[in-house]
């Protein structure tokens, strides 16, 4: 009986020897595959952060573009509203200086006319409105009446328009990359809880669980758009 026991023994520290190397070999390869997607999430991390404060700043710079661009567009409408007020107030007087027979005032009140509305309002008077009924009711109406800055109010609002959904892009793509961040962080719980477990199949799952999520936000960001 000794002579088995120290038998097994002998054997027991004869398997013990050829186990070891193994198990420590195994305990290093987790650790490096640990130290990777720590990496690899510390990495994507701060990519995933500078491309969201990048779009970020082309959010602010777009809305703000097309606050602007929206203001400008105002501002050319009530100018051409003003100019359009102020020809129309000249037109009558001229009317009634006309219909008074004063022609040394009705051609005061035609060289006070805006330059840009004069063809209009000369192909206006070639209709005789004054005797004709189915003059047009105005120089506005002519086909010669100036139309530039309506043109123009309307395309500054379309590009306001153009730029507040740019905005309202750049606004997802921020959002999307923020999300890529969060999914990050809940990897890096993961691979942290997992160093803690002294269970060597515990700790190899988790491990698995966060390579297997690192798929995630690794494919998300290769296929967002760069700001």
């Amino acid at each position: 009986m000794p002579e088995s026991t120290g038998s097994n023994i002998e054997v027991a520290h004869h398997l013990s020897k050829h186990q070891g190397p193994s198990g420590i070999r195994g305990h290093e390869i987790l650790e490096i595959a640990e130290a990777i997607v720590l990496a690899m999430v510390a990495i994507t991390t701060a990519w995933s952060g500078y491309q969201a404060a990048l779009w970020t700043g082309h959010q602010a710079e777009l809305y703000g573009r097309s606050t602007k661009l929206r203001i400008q567009s105002e501002g050319v409408s009530v100018a051409n509203n003003q100019e359009r007020l102020y020809n129309a107030a000249t037109v009558v007087e001229w009317l009634k200086a006309e219909a008074h027979g004063d022609k040394k005032l009705s051609q005061i009140f035609e060289r006070r006319l805006l330059p840009e509305y004069r063809a209009s309002f000369k192909a206006w008077k070639a209709t005789d409105p004054l005797n004709n009924p189915d003059a047009p009711a105005g120089p506005q109406l002519m086909k010669e009446s100036p139309d530039a800055k309506t043109k123009e109010a309307a395309r500054l609002n379309e590009q306001a328009s153009q730029a507040f959904e740019q905005g309202d892009m750049a606004r997802q793509h921020s959002d999307d990359y923020v999300r890529v961040t969060v999914t990050l962080a809940t990897i890096l719980l993961l691979t942290a809880v997992g160093q803690r477990f002294k269970v060597h199949r515990v700790r190899i799952g988790l491990a698995l669980v966060a390579a297997l999520l690192l798929c995630v936000p690794l494919f998300r960001i290769l296929t967002l758009p760069r700001g």
